[in-house]
């Protein structure tokens, strides 16, 4: 009889030959990278992404001579297969480009509410939400992005065939996928929340309902046939037709606001981006609904005013600055920002202005933190789990791409038939009008809930460029705590000398304004440094990790990519040829 060592082998073999079909050639001359402080380093791509398998897709495009873009469009669809927690086709993010010619630009494919939203759509007669119904359950979901952004972005800026790279993630849910440890203890985490559907249930647990254990191959049918109908015919594949009859019933028969009108009038957003400069190097970021470009330049701009270097890396004055530039960033975040489709009159000219950041800097004490008023604007929760990858091809062009389903699985509700995996992404509205306080409740204008309206974000894919050639690309999963990932990682290269992989590696904090007090990383920071940093009046919370950034740069002094995959979370890997 043959052993279970050599069935799973020879099951991961079948997989990976699948794919290499479809791909046209074996893997060879591959680098990764199991996390840590050195980075990955190859002559003529990279792709860092949560999956190693998603990155293995897009290596494989760059290999036959896909650009940036292409890539990413393989990389996103294989993680839709290999990450479900965050890699979605039912949700939404953004993307942004740098091409190494210095053109920029970014795609919005942010969810949308449906047309049957409305502002007190979640509310109860005594004006409270009932039931947590903006993050759970059906009236949750908002109208998917994801298919319509990197089709977009496929449109203007991709190189080889649609078919060709939506066909690796068609295989691995064809074919099968080996659990991992990281996918079997989500599973675990999140099987009551599964078990309410059945959709879900035949998903995620085995046949007989048990659990799926470590080297068992995950076979996703359905969701191979809605790739399938994807990779046949664009957009379209998922935003009319079958898919899109099949959804919108589905959401009828279970009290579901999404509509096929809904999903056809769908559209993915080519935006400007943000536009900063921090000591010579040019920032390019997410513009809104992702309020994290705006408030990355805001803190960048104040930061500008210190000598960071001279400070020390992560010393007790180091993180106090840092705090009270995220302390002021997020309070104007919480007052300004929100879809600009809704929203004419956002000050971001003046947010990101170096003058008005210089008087934002005058008022931080460098002995004592400042207060945060429960009066002025607290934050509303944002889950943390979201992935980011970036990409870099062999000509330099870069990608940076984040996108999610809101909560970790989203709304935990597979499409009947689908196969993928639908967001909960309309709790990142302002639920409750005019209601802002201690507690993170938020109920400024810019972000209330209307048809049509894109939820504010913080995801902040960036890319980072020096006499208009990208340097690197970074971001990061985390809620909240993204953007202040991103600032940190940014610091750690410009300010501190470091490479991408001691970037990415180093300990991080974040503050939000509201609640006040700085998180910190467990067992990341001296206990010296955290008494001076307390001594300045500041409390501080400690928690296990931040965020899971991924990055690539662009070292042109040895003429190398190099790649880090954050070891903070998932199966991740830098992969490069």
């Amino acid at each position: 009889m043959m052993s279970r060592s050599k069935v799973v082998s020879r099951l991961l073999l079948k997989s990976t030959q699948a794919l290499v079909l479809v791909l046209g050639f074996a893997l060879i001359s591959t680098s990764f990278s199991e996390g840590g402080r050195t980075p990955t380093r190859a002559k003529n791509g990279m792709v860092s992404s949560a999956s190693r398998l998603a990155s293995e897709a897009g290596v494989e495009v760059l290999k036959q001579g896909g650009n940036a873009v292409d890539a990413a469009v393989a990389t996103a669809f294989a993680l839709a297969v290999t990450w479900p927690s965050a890699g979605n086709i039912g949700g939404g993010g953004f993307m942004v480009y740098h091409g190494d010619d210095g053109h920029a630009t970014t795609f919005d494919f942010r969810e949308k509410a449906p047309l049957a939203a409305a502002e007190r759509m979640y509310l109860g007669l005594d004006g409270q939400v009932v039931n947590n119904s903006n993050h759970i359950g059906m009236l949750a979901i908002g109208v998917p992005g994801t298919v319509a952004g990197l089709y977009k972005a496929h449109q203007e800026l991709g190189s080889l065939p649609w078919e060709e790279l939506v066909a690796p993630a068609v295989a691995l849910a064809r074919d099968g996928i080996p659990i991992t440890y990281a996918l079997q203890t989500g599973f675990a985490r999140s099987a009551n929340r599964f078990r309410q559907y059945p959709s879900s249930a035949r998903k995620f647990f085995r046949a007989d309902g048990s659990l799926y254990e470590l080297d068992d191959i995950w076979v996703q049918p359905d969701l191979a046939k809605t790739l399938e109908l994807i990779q046949n015919n664009g957009k379209d594949g998922f935003y009319k037709g079958e898919n899109a009859r099949r959804l919108a019933d589905f959401m009828a028969a279970n009290g579901g606001l999404i509509t096929a009108e809904d999903l056809e009038r769908y559209e993915a957003v080519e935006r400007e981006p943000i536009r900063g400069t921090y000591r010579g190097y040019e920032i390019i970021s997410m513009p809104p609904p992702s309020s994290g470009g705006v408030a990355l330049v805001q803190m960048l701009n104040i930061l500008e005013g210190y000598d960071l270097a001279g400070l020390g890396h992560n010393s007790a004055d180091y993180l106090h600055v840092l705090t009270e530039a995220m302390r002021r960033a997020y309070a104007d975040r919480a007052e300004h920002l929100g879809d600009p489709d809704f929203n004419e009159s956002m000050p971001l000219d003046r947010l990101m202005d170096k003058d008005y950041a210089s008087g934002l800097r005058t008022s931080i004490d460098m002995d004592k933190k400042s207060e945060s008023s429960p009066s002025e604007f607290a934050q509303a929760y944002e889950s943390e789990e979201t992935t980011h990858f970036s990409v870099v091809d062999k000509d330099g062009n870069m990608v940076s791409v984040t996108y999610t389903l809101e909560f970790g699985y989203g709304s935990a509700i597979v499409a009947e038939g689908g196969g993928y995996l639908l967001n909960n992404e309309l709790g990142d509205f302002n639920a409750v009008p005019g209601l802002t306080d201690i507690s993170g409740n938020i109920g400024t204008a810019p972000n209330l809930v209307a048809a049509e309206k894109r939820p504010l974000s913080s995801m902040t894919p960036t890319i980072v460029a020096q006499n208009g050639r990208p340097l690197f690309a970074t971001g990061s999963p985390g809620g909240k705590t993204i953007i202040n990932t991103t600032m940190q990682t940014i610091l750690n290269i410009i300010d501190h000398g470091f490479n991408i992989a001691e970037a990415i590696e180093a300990g991080r904090i974040h503050h939000q304004w509201l609640p006040d007090f700085t998180s910190f990383e467990s067992e990341a920071f001296s206990p010296d440094t955290i008494r001076l940093y307390e001594s300045k009046g500041h409390t501080i919370r400690e928690r296990g990790t931040q965020g899971a950034a991924m990055g690539v740069y662009f070292n042109r002094e040895e003429g190398l990519f190099e790649g880090a995959s954050d070891s903070r979370r998932g199966d991740g890997a830098a992969v490069g040829y």
